[in-house]
């Protein structure tokens, strides 16, 4: 692309300007304007958009293609929702609603804003590294080509997620990865005094990334060329930050008498510089230079990821710009007034387009046309199996049963099998993923030699190629969550549903929780499977034993969990699952699996067809009855690897002459929905309270926390003990940390006999 003449710079300013002018005046209608009844302030980022005027105008109207995807600053919603309406992508009518109920988001929204957006913004970090993933999965599907851009606050750089996606091996072959990083040096609260750009640029550089450092503009550059110029570089280059942003509040008079600092050579120079040029001189910072963004655009490599560290003055072209606490301040009344006046806008009229006809009205037409990207016709999700009809026999764990239905799926339903990847840090073996990864590969961007595949000792084949099924990761969390989030969007991005499945130990599910939910939040459908779980994980002791993950499913939206206790109710939860990703309506799910060894005749699966087709119903709609007596005086309701205790205990209660139930729980967070639907507060169905649960006393028993189930009670109001882990766990045998915690057949008596 050539550089742009002096007239379109021209017209590209005027863009700019009313960038500037349409993204402070959305901020200001939604707090000034609009009746507010509730006297809660509504909140927007008039600076923090600011900063980012010149950078997407540079880029929306001058770089982007169709087939590259923006990851907007959350902060700068605002900027992105003002260049949407000017290519007419936006109806007038939205600009009065930033932050009103159906109106623009807070924060940039894929799946709630009116207005394009590639990429939900507004947790820090989570959209800088979202393109990243975006990228692998465009890869793994093969829909094309086309930048992936990331624009970030400076301060967003503090986020550990951002360099633990920056340091992962596969990142650095990812040319497709921009990084645009706003470098205004503020945070929420104050000018960050140690922002070193050359340690940045140390540590991208370091990672395998092309690193643009555009820091000044050509205004001062040319100061630069004059005598005194160099000493005035070296003074800005190695002020500190808080004294640099003092100069932004600071009238020519006060430019003259600060910057020298003792210098007469810079002295002789800035007294040389008019008023106006001095003051403009000192914020034009590269960030803010269309011709320097324009040339920092066009030096970006398309072989390995690059990151341009743009120097910007917060608030730029604002009243406000540079002030230490400008963050979340808005512009009165009067200084909005002001900023009309100077840029030519009209308070009353705020929302008027360019005339048409005029250049910039061109220009924003022919960069709509130029962006206006092809429908994605979306492809129907596979068919799922609703049964494998494997028999489970023996003793196994539900953590092997992951594995096994992955390979039953593969012969069953190999179309299904085929849109299925699995995402793991490094933990494929030890979660019994090796039969599948052996069956179906290591996805990489290109075929790679697995030099032990003649060994014979070897027996996790690593056999790396396009045509793989599974992702290894580093050892990360936040990178697990985030690549299976934008997997699991590629339906709805490219037309191409996936089925992912991340899998994890589920003592560190808390760790990704907050990107993982954020990317359900962003319309990402995917499978989290949470294993080894518990306390049941005795010998591991306190510092590898889930407690409040049971919970967590329970309570997350656009989520349904299970904790299968059998095998055949991993099969059969995971196939249904799978049938709920890929589409509009879909869900993600969450399956807490177990390395304890179960007899799985305890299952007591029935051979009657239509009897276990009952049964698979069941265990998908979160329940069933494990153990059912005609005249019940107690009820034990039971999830996951403790379901053998309750059983050990029903027996021993049967012995002393009380007949107890024994309910299986597979989904909490089903079971509450069915309640909820029952007292009219949902939509849905409740049949599965009525086939499950009997106006008994209840004891409900799970190795997590107890108030996962001790909504049961509330069913049918009856009295109750909720059993459960409620402290760090143990060391010790299974046996003795049952006990410990109370979950042991011992315990499960005593709260039966306690409730008669």
């Amino acid at each position: 692309m050539t550089r742009p003449s002096p007239a379109a710079l021209a017209v590209l300013t005027e863009i700019e300007r009313r960038v500037l002018w349409l993204s402070t005046a959305v901020i200001h209608h939604a707090n000034l304007v609009r009746p507010n009844t509730s006297g809660l302030k509504v909140g927007g980022h008039q600076a923090s958009s600011a900063s980012m005027v010149s950078i997407m105008t540079s880029l929306w109207f001058r770089h982007l293609r169709p087939q590259d995807r923006v990851s907007v600053k959350p902060h700068a919603s605002p900027v992105l929702h003002a260049i949407n309406y000017l290519l007419g992508e936006l109806d007038e009518s939205y600009l009065t609603t930033l932050r009103a109920f159906g109106g623009l988001q807070s924060y940039p929204s894929r799946s709630k804003d009116p207005d394009p957006v590639d990429y939900s913004t507004g947790s820090v970090g989570i959209g800088a590294t979202a393109p990243i993933w975006g990228a692998i999965a465009r890869r793994y599907v093969g829909a094309g080509s086309g930048r992936q851009y990331s624009l970030l606050g400076d301060a967003e750089l503090d986020e550990g997620a951002v360099w633990e996606a920056v340091l992962d091996p596969s990142v650095a072959e990812l040319g497709e990865i921009v990084w645009i990083v706003d470098l205004n040096r503020q945070s929420l609260d104050r000018v960050v005094p140690q922002i070193a750009a050359d340690r940045l640029h140390a540590m991208f550089a370091g990672a395998g990334w092309q690193v643009i450092t555009l820091k000044y503009g050509r205004l001062l550059e040319e100061l630069f060329t004059r005598p005194g110029g160099p000493a005035l570089r070296e003074r800005i280059d190695t002020m500190p930050n808080p004294e640099y942003q003092r100069l932004l509040r600071c009238d020519a008079a006060q430019l003259r008498n600060r910057l020298p600092a003792g210098d007469p050579a810079i002295a002789e120079l800035v007294s040389d510089v008019d008023d106006d040029t001095l003051v403009a001189a000192v914020r034009n910072l590269g960030g803010h230079d269309l011709a320097a963004l324009d040339g920092a655009f066009e030096q970006i490599e398309d072989s390995r990821p690059t990151v341009i560290l743009a120097y910007t003055v917060k608030g730029n072209g604002l009243p406000t710009q540079g002030h230490p606490q400008n963050h979340s301040s808005l512009l009165t009344t009067e200084q909005l007034a002001e900023l009309a006046r100077r840029l030519g806008r009209d308070v009353d009229d705020p929302w008027q387009a360019f005339p048409v006809g005029s250049d910039a009205a061109v220009l924003c037409e022919d960069t709509a046309n130029r962006l206006r990207r092809k429908s994605v016709a979306t492809a129907q999700p596979p068919s799922i199996p609703l049964d494998l009809g494997r028999v489970q026999q023996g003793t196994t764990t539900t953590q092997a049963a992951l594995g096994r239905t992955l390979l039953d799926l593969t012969r069953r339903a190999p179309d299904a099998a085929r849109r299925v990847v699995t995402v793991s840090p490094d933990v494929s073996s030890s979660t019994n993923l090796g039969g599948w990864v052996n069956k179906v590969g290591v996805w990489s961007p290109d075929e790679r030699v697995d030099w032990f595949a003649d060994d014979a000792d070897t027996i996790l084949h690593w056999r790396e190629s396009p045509g793989g099924q599974h992702i290894e990761l580093g050892i990360a969390e936040t990178n697990l969550v985030g690549l299976i989030g934008e997997l699991g969007a590629t339906w709805s991005r490219w037309g191409e549903p996936l089925l992912p499945i991340g899998v994890l130990y589920d003592p560190f599910v808390s760790r990704a929780l907050e990107p993982w939910s954020f990317g359900i939040y962003a319309g990402g459908q995917s499978i989290l499977v949470g294993t080894p779980s518990g306390v049941t994980l005795a010998p591991e002791g306190g510092a590898h034993q889930s407690i409040t993950t049971p919970s967590i499913g329970l309570e997350q939206p656009g989520c349904v969990t299970y904790e299968p206790a059998f095998a055949i109710d991993v099969e059969w939860t995971l196939l249904a699952s799978l049938a709920r990703l890929g589409k509009p309506d879909g869900t993600s799910a969450y399956l807490r699996l177990s390395t304890r060894p179960v007899d799985q005749s305890l299952a007591d699966v029935p051979t009657d067809p239509a009897a276990r087709e009952r049964r698979r119903r069941q265990v998908v709609a979160g329940a069933y009855s494990l153990r059912r007596k005609e005249n019940p005086a107690i009820t034990i309701a039971a999830m996951g690897a403790v379901v053998p205790e309750a059983l050990q205990a029903a027996e021993r209660l049967d012995q002393v002459g009380i007949e107890a139930d024994v309910v299986c729980v597979t989904s909490p967070g089903l079971l509450f929905q069915a309640q909820q639907a029952r007292q009219g507060l949902a939509d849905g169905p409740s049949w599965i309270l009525d086939q499950v649960l009997r106006p008994t006393p209840l004891v409900t028993v799970l190795d997590g926390h107890p108030h996962t189930l001790a909504f049961l009670a509330t069913v049918n109001r009856v009295a109750s003990i909720s059993l459960g882990v409620t402290r760090f766990g143990q060391a010790g045998s299974l046996e003795d940390v049952y006990r410990y915690h109370g979950l042991d057949a011992d315990s499960i008596v005593r709260a039966a006999l306690d409730l008669r």
